[in-house]
């Protein structure tokens, strides 16, 4: 028996009802005006010819309601409010999205039609409240007046017994009232992701920006990868020479340090611009290295004990930005790999640029030390495989002839900086 009588009363006694019936009588508070401008406002300005046709005043009355309604809906704000007030009255059924304005027209037309759907059945059931509790409230001493007032119509009821079943239905009556609230807050629950929630134009938005982010964070892990991990290969190197010739050689030590400082600052710039942008504060200039600056990186590898021997043809300042960019960052990588797993061996570097592509050629001895790299490349040679597919280029890396020889061709003419 308790089962059953938990089933017909649990909507009486659960906080979530009271909480959900809250917002209905919002909806009923915000029609108020609405209601106003139909029954007060507008029917003195309408011709006396329609003002004797009731149905035709109840017509266009209701009509321009709805078209102000429609109007104010499409505010933005209106949105903001609806939703953000749905969330907290009628509970996490209703969409985080709801929250938020509309940036589509099927966007603004949905919210418009909960705006409206919120309102008719909030006026609905706030009517029904502020009539029905106090006829209740009445009812109990109608078997002793043997009258009762609806909405102000006199109804005649048995004096004593007779009468006792009034209050009864009355009772039934504000039951009935609390399961009309769960109803219709449970229909608003269904129809919240559909009015309320992102359209589909919303949710390709919302993928494609985070396809974006996604990217922007891969780009931002493969420039870490590349200039810290190219700085701390040349900081491992020279401090590790330094400290074996220290006392015999103070002049070698001196300048190992001063490349460990060069290359410490440079990695510690891009570390900074990167976090930067992860905090979404700006981050300050962004280091755009380029071929330009590819002297600093020979130096500051030679100055590691990395002989490079580097030939250039061509004209690399009319190379795309892009490219240059690309280029640089494969070419940094490239030493880092050298330094890695090679060793402190010959390099041999050539840039080639002419109007068509830009062509590069990185190859070193493979040394007795040289570990062994996995099949597909670490994540060094992946990166380096991911800028030059983005830029539509062709990569090589392996050994060749006793040398670990990688060759790059980016093509010119489609790439725009």
């Amino acid at each position: 028996m308790a089962g059953p009588l938990r089933t017909v009363l649990g909507p009486v006694i659960r906080p979530s009802t009271y909480r959900r019936w809250a917002y209905l009588i919002l909806g009923g508070a915000v029609l108020v005006p609405f209601v106003m401008l139909s029954t007060i406002l507008l029917p003195p300005v309408l011709p006396p010819v329609i003002q004797s046709q009731p149905l035709f005043v109840l017509a266009i009355s209701t009509v321009v309601v709805l078209s102000v309604m429609v109007v104010i809906s499409f505010l933005p704000a209106v949105k903001v409010i609806e939703g953000t007030a749905a969330r907290e009255l009628l509970g996490d059924g209703v969409p985080e999205e709801a929250t938020r304005p509309p940036t589509t027209w099927l966007g603004r037309w949905l919210s418009t039609g909960w705006f409206v759907l919120h309102l008719v059945a909030g006026g609905i059931v706030s009517a029904v409240t502020l009539v029905l509790p106090p006829t209740v409230a009445v009812s109990f001493s109608a078997p002793f007046t043997e009258s009762l007032q609806v909405l102000g119509l006199p109804i005649d009821v048995p004096a004593g017994w007779a009468g006792a079943w009034v209050p009864v239905v009355g009772i039934g009556a504000v039951l009935g009232l609390i399961y009309l609230v769960v109803g219709v807050t449970a229909a608003l629950d269904r129809l919240a992701p559909l009015l309320l929630g992102p359209t589909w134009t919303e949710r390709l938005e919302e993928l494609e920006q985070r396809t974006e982010q996604l990217a922007e964070r891969n780009r931002l892990a493969r420039e870490l990868h590349d200039s810290v991990g190219h700085a701390l290969s040349v900081v491992t190197i020279q401090a590790s020479a330094a400290a074996r010739v220290l006392e015999r050689d103070p002049d070698f030590a001196r300048n190992a340090l001063v490349a460990i400082e060069e290359s410490a600052r440079a990695a510690l710039e891009d570390l900074d611009h990167v976090l930067g942008l992860l905090r979404e504060d700006g981050g300050g200039d962004r280091p755009q290295w380029t071929l330009n600056d590819l002297p600093r990186l020979l130096d500051a590898t030679r100055m590691a004990g990395v002989d490079v021997e580097s030939t250039v043809e061509g004209p690399l300042g009319s190379v795309p930005p892009a490219v240059s960019r690309a280029a640089y960052r494969i070419v940094q990588e490239g030493l880092t790999n050298v330094i890695r797993h090679a060793g402190r061996v010959p390099v041999t570097l050539r840039l080639a640029a002419n109007e068509e592509q830009l062509e590069l050629e990185l190859a070193n001895p493979v040394g007795a030390r040289a570990k062994p790299v996995r099949d597909g490349g670490g994540h060094g040679l992946r990166g380096m495989r991911d800028r030059v597919n983005v830029l539509r280029g062709q990569m090589t890396a392996g050994p060749a002839d006793g040398r670990w020889l990688v060759h790059v061709r980016i093509p010119l003419r489609t790439v725009r900086g």
